[in-house]
């Protein structure tokens, strides 16, 4: 198998891992094209259920109420 070539090289200095860690987020983050990352898909169980109750308040009664209709 041929080794493929380094994306990038240090050419001048001894960088600590700290710092080769930082560049490499940099040029990542420059390769996404500055996007945010996206937040992660929600099961369709928790969504369906966020919208047909509110959530739950603790407090007296709370554990009875649970059970009730609404």
């Amino acid at each position: 198998m041929s080794e493929t070539p380094p994306l990038f090289r240090v050419v001048n200095g001894t960088p600590t891992d700290e710092e080769l860690a930082a560049l490499v987020v940099v040029l990542t983050a420059k390769a996404a094209g500055g996007r945010a990352p996206s937040e992660p898909p929600r099961s369709a169980w928790s969504s369906y259920w966020s919208t047909r109750r509110a959530p739950l308040a603790p407090g007296a009664g709370a554990w009875r109420a649970s059970a009730l209709p609404r």
